[in-house]
């Protein structure tokens, strides 16, 4: 099989001249005086087919590799794509989907999940290099567009560094999320940081095959204390990927501090959810904290109490945390006391559909609630039942919110697009005859970046609503 661009490279050596192509082991001269990547597709094919292909004289100097030569990974097998379905590539989106491969050409089951593959177009211009999983619906993602990339401990190094250099202009202290997926130029990755502390998630099948050459990098560029690998995302099942969890590097004992808008919180690295903590409500956390002082707070879905005790420490009169998770209560009364508000603090350990329609009964009235339940619609076909559940949920909070409350409700499901929740508080404010208005709206926090040409990395959405008696 002839190799990506054709294999042609221009050779400067001793006793070689003009350009080389490889067949097995063997090099092979052409004569020709234009450079390689200057010829069209058609001329590359006709050099290769029809001209006399003469190996290097037994006296001349071995030919250098192709990789050395010219720069590009001639191992990586060529991954084309059908006519026209490079538009979202070239636009800035770094997925392909397995219906865009042209399988005639280059059949996805020639390729093991996680290999790597160099991206041409129907044309067969190079347009960068991807790691490839045929047993998915996005058959490959994007590392680089740059097809003379070569996938190693450098380049995550380099990566790795302009992350990190974002979030030292925006952070203070080493508590952020690192690697933003996409959003960094490492599809599949999440790496959140804890101090000397990271905890990484490798999603896909491609950054799994990689991880070694990752963990070697962080290792390297930010010599830390522990890496945890937390790699229990839904994301890993479809990729074919088990589930687990363990320290990769270092040692780790108990919980770790870290510290978000003054307030220090413990985070379970190994037994909490997701990594560990959610760095994206850091901005919206801070809006609330700022409308807590002599409210009573109801903070549902509370976790580790990020909100309800940011509150508290705010100088909330009282704050209810509800979860349904007796770990995540047990976190939350610690971080209470690690902050000296414990005091201020009740906890309920039950379903939040369940406390609302209890605190509904017992006429119970807050001046803020929070209203941040984990993702409720994971994939297109739970829309339908997601959306009815947000709908339950924000008409249950605005009947336990006190005439001139605020309600900050928040999804996390990329599915559950901004206007759709816009207009369930809008319905559900009529349906209670309240008086709504949007005081103010959040997204996801600075290190967690939105890529503009990847509409997926934007998935979380605040709204602060003012809620007053009916007009």
């Amino acid at each position: 099989m002839l190799l990506n661009v054709f294999g042609l490279a221009r050779v400067k050596g001793e006793g070689v001249r003009g350009f080389v192509f490889t067949q097995g082991a063997a090099f092979y001269r052409v004569k020709d005086s234009t450079p390689p990547m200057a010829m069209s597709l058609a001329r590359r094919r006709k050099l290769l087919r029809y001209a006399e292909l003469k190996p290097p004289s037994p006296g001349a100097a071995a030919t250098p590799s192709l990789s050395a030569i010219d720069g590009i990974d001639m191992t990586l097998n060529p991954l084309r794509l059908a006519k026209n379905e490079e538009k979202r590539l070239r636009a800035g989106h770094l997925w392909i989907f397995s219906n865009e491969v042209d399988t005639a050409q280059t059949p996805l089951k020639a390729f093991k999940p996680g290999d790597l593959a160099l991206v041409e177009d129907a044309k067969g211009q190079a347009l960068g290099v991807a790691y490839v999983n045929p047993d998915t619906l996005i058959s490959a993602r994007v590392l680089s567009r740059d097809p003379r990339a070569k996938i190693n401990e450098k380049f995550f190094i380099r990566r790795l560094e302009t992350a990190l250099a974002l979030r030292q202009r925006l952070f203070d202290r080493p508590f952020y999320r690192l690697v933003h997926g996409e959003s960094d130029g490492l599809p599949g990755l999440v790496v959140d940081r804890f101090g000397d502390v990271l905890s990484v998630q490798t999603n896909t099948f491609g950054m799994e095959k990689l991880q070694p050459t990752l963990l070697a990098a962080l290792e390297k560029l930010l010599s830390p204390r522990a890496i945890v690998l937390k790699n229990t995302s839904s994301l890993r099942q479809l990729e074919g990927l088990e589930e687990y969890t363990k320290v990769a590097s270092g040692t780790l004992d108990g919980l770790v501090e870290i510290e978000e808008n003054g307030v220090k919180f413990l985070v379970d690295c190994l037994g909490g959810q997701k990594t560990g903590w959610f760095f994206d409500h850091r901005s919206n956390r801070a809006l609330a904290a700022g409308l807590a002082k002599g409210q009573r707070v109801l903070d549902l879905f509370s976790y580790a109490g990020g909100w309800g005790i940011q509150a508290a420490a705010a100088g909330a009169e009282e704050v209810d945390c509800v979860d349904g998770s007796e770990a995540a209560i047990a976190l939350a009364r610690k971080n209470a006391e690690l902050n000296g508000v414990a005091d201020q603090v009740n906890y309920e350990h039950g379903d939040v559909f369940d406390f609302l329609k209890l605190a509904r009964e017992e006429r119970r009235k807050y001046g803020l609630i929070i209203l941040d339940p984990p993702a409720l619609i994971k994939r297109k076909k739970d829309v339908k039942a997601g959306i009815e559940a947000y709908r339950r949920l924000n008409q249950g909070a605005l009947q336990l919110l006190a005439p001139g409350g605020v309600l900050v409700s928040a999804s996390c499901s990329h599915h559950l697009h901004r206007e759709v929740l816009h207009d369930i508080l809008r319905a559900a404010a009529r349906h209670g005859d309240r008086h709504l208005v949007f005081i103010s709206q959040g997204g996801q926090g600075p290190d967690h970046p939105v890529h503009p040409a990847i509409p997926e990395t934007d998935y979380l959405k605040a709204f602060f609503c003012g809620v007053a008696e009916s007009l």
